[in-house]
């Protein structure tokens, strides 16, 4: 059975990763980046190669979701899945199911803050960035409208990414990313607690203080400047690596933000921001 890991990109679902990985696959609390290798992404092709290689299809694709994770799941182990996909359905096709999933934790970031990481990871402008929240995307499909991904993925927009994985589910844990910046020690006995009820976890005072200490944004900036983080995209333009984790707590939307995007991201998104308490 599946635990998800889901959120729209960009908004702490790597960091959210780290802290699980140091929880359940470490002695000790300490992390490092190849414990995140043991939470795999999906969708991505080592799931799809033994049904397809036409991985830009999203009409082929979609047809696989579960069967993928059917495969998956035949040893009936408990594992961590990291997505950024929409729990959608599509001709009948969903993208998972009470059979293959076990629950899930979504992170969520207040949208106003996204513009900028978006705009840094995916190379757009503020605006470009703010449509991107709005519109329907898909990654890596053989489409228009598309960012690279090495399996299509749809993400929708951030309205509906949010509605599809949070509302008529009973086994969520959603967790903010401005709470962990907050209080990293209440979220982490928020995530323990939670999945206490679908494993044994094995934790101690002093393993937890280690996977904060450890997993502070601060400790990951270091990492990925000493070559240790390896999920970077690259842009082809500049011919470099982009900044992974870039301005992380210090990225403040009332310091860049434009008046009048700000105004249309709480409009169209008011009953969301409030319900989440970003308004």
């Amino acid at each position: 059975m599946i635990i998800w890991l889901a959120s729209f990109p960009k908004s702490g679902n790597t960091w959210l990763r780290s802290i699980i990985s140091s929880l359940i696959y470490s002695d000790d609390g300490i992390f490092n980046f190849e414990l995140n290798k043991k939470i795999k992404q999906f969708p991505s092709i080592p799931f799809f190669q033994d049904f397809t290689q036409d991985y830009n299809n999203i009409h082929e694709i979609k047809k696989l979701w579960i069967l993928a994770q059917d495969k998956l799941n035949l040893d009936n182990k408990l594992k961590f899945l990291k997505t950024h996909h929409i729990n959608c359905t599509i001709d009948g096709y969903s993208f998972t199911n009470k059979e293959n999933t076990a629950a899930t934790i979504y992170i969520v970031r207040d949208p106003r803050n996204l513009v900028n990481s978006i705009s840094n990871h995916f190379s757009k402008n503020q605006t470009e960035a703010t449509e991107f929240l709005f519109r329907s995307n898909i990654l890596g499909a053989s489409k228009s409208n598309t960012l690279p991904s090495d399996v299509a993925t749809i993400l929708g927009s951030w309205k509906d990414h949010y509605h599809f994985w949070t509302k008529k589910n009973d086994k969520l844990l959603l967790i903010k990313y401005e709470d962990i910046v907050l209080n990293p020690k209440n979220e982490l006995k928020k995530i323990i607690k939670f999945l206490s009820r679908f494993t044994k976890v094995e934790t101690n005072n002093t393993k937890e203080a280690n996977i904060i200490n450890s997993t502070s944004f601060e400790t990951l900036r270091k990492m990925e400047q000493n070559g240790e983080f390896t999920e970077n995209v690259f842009d082809k333009i500049s011919n470099k690596k982009i900044k992974f984790f870039n301005q992380g707590p210090s990225n403040k939307w009332q310091d860049s933000l434009k008046d009048e995007i700000r105004s249309e991201i709480e409009a169209k998104l008011n009953t969301e921001m409030k319900e989440l308490g970003y308004l």
